[in-house]
């Protein structure tokens, strides 16, 4: 109790003020001050602040505090990181994917968790895994999902801006990669694996990167159990047949149906109060577009809400119809009927946005009133 009295309230706010402005350079030299100041008033935390220095991550060794002094690996030319790093991994959003995704993702994580038994048993956990699908569907999430579970380093290296027209150099630089990330346990990400693991036998290919294929598919195979090598890309078919042999785990992502697209707008707006039926609509409206789509026009809407002082319920029924014009006459009418019938909307409102005559809207839910009714009726029928 004593060391907290000795810790002063207006160093908490500076340091957390400096934290929140992103500036990791400004925090650790006023660490270092923190450090000497109560060195000799609370020596434990001077100590315990010290160590914390020692051991953080920087951009140019992010994986220090896993052991590993190496600095990340540079193209030697530019200079550049050849790797994006995150360590602590956040996900802003919790990841929502179909029941097939979901149940191989947490078997990779949860063979982790349970790695002793496995060795006991003669077997390792799941060391490679590839993800497929189309862009936007949450493959590079699941791999920071992972990495977060697993409370690893999470690395990530897009292999088509890696590749150089000398491909001797890109090889080299591929290696570099591996080697790092096999130095400590971390979860490795190949972004648009396609960009080099392409068919041998595509004759336009030149034989360098044919090569270079050969290379990959060795160090996928050296790769070892202490990490989790993923890769992703939206172009399977275009993958060298061996690359999928290589891959323990090979994972499919798709464009998510519509129970998939409520709970992921639920989740984008779960700190606004909006109704469920305008989460049905938005949904049935965006049908066919990936997660990433549909968080930018969540996105939009926010700040649409902000900038023009509007109820975001508002906002989201201009986006509706936006996106309504693009859908069939009956869906249309499905959702003027709903908003209109749940007091979202006055008809005339509901046509002008929906472009679905008034006549149309009084008579669908007139229908739906009778089908209600007769459904009471039967219900009250077996009942007697």
């Amino acid at each position: 109790m004593a060391d907290e009295i000795l810790v002063s309230p207006e160093h908490v706010v500076h340091l957390a003020r400096l934290a929140l402005t992103g500036r990791s350079q400004d925090v650790e030299v006023y660490v270092r001050r923190l450090a000497r100041t109560y060195r000799d008033r609370n020596p434990g935390l001077s100590s315990d602040l010290v160590e914390m220095l020692r051991r953080a991550p920087t951009r140019s060794s992010p994986l220090r505090e896993r052991g590993v002094n190496t600095a990340t690996p540079v193209d030697l030319d530019s200079r550049s990181p050849l790797v994006r790093q995150e360590w602590p991994v956040v996900v802003p959003v919790e990841p929502v994917f179909n029941t097939s995704v979901s149940a191989a993702l947490a078997q990779v994580v949860e063979e982790r968790k349970q790695a002793d038994r496995l060795l006991d048993a003669g077997l390792n956990p799941t060391r490679t895994a590839l993800f497929t699908g189309p862009p936007g569907v949450g493959k590079t999430l699941a791999a920071r999902w992972i990495a977060r579970e697993l409370d690893l380093p999470f690395l990530v290296l897009d292999l088509s801006t890696v590749i150089s027209s000398f491909l001797g150099k890109t090889g080299n630089n591929l290696r570099r990669v591996l080697d790092y990330a096999k130095g400590s346990p971390c979860v490795l990400l190949l972004d648009e694996l396609d960009a080099i693991a392409k068919r041998r036998d595509d004759q336009i290919e030149v034989g360098e990167l044919k090569r270079l294929v050969t290379v990959l598919l060795q160090e996928i195979d050296d790769w070892p159990a202490t990490s989790v090598l993923l890769a992703a890309t939206n172009h399977s078919e275009l993958l060298d047949p061996a690359v999928w042999r290589r891959f323990e785990a090979l994972i499919e992502f798709s464009i998510p149906g519509l129970d998939l697209l409520e709970k992921s707008i639920s989740k984008l707006l779960q700190d606004e109060n909006v109704d469920e039926d305008l989460i049905t609509s938005l949904a049935t409206v965006l049908q066919g577009h990936s997660f990433s789509d549909v968080e930018r026009d969540i996105v939009s809407i926010r700040r649409t809400s902000l900038v023009k002082n509007t109820d975001i319920g508002t906002a989201l029924v201009e986006l509706i119809s936006r996106n309504a014009q693009y859908r069939d006459f009956e869906t249309r009418k499905i959702i003027a009927r709903s908003l209109v019938f749940e007091g979202k909307l006055s008809q005339r409102k509901a046509s002008e946005l929906l472009h679905v005559s008034r006549d149309v809207i009084r008579e669908s839910i007139k229908e739906m009133k009778t089908s209600e009714d007769m459904a009471v009726r039967s219900s009250i029928a077996r009942v007697i």
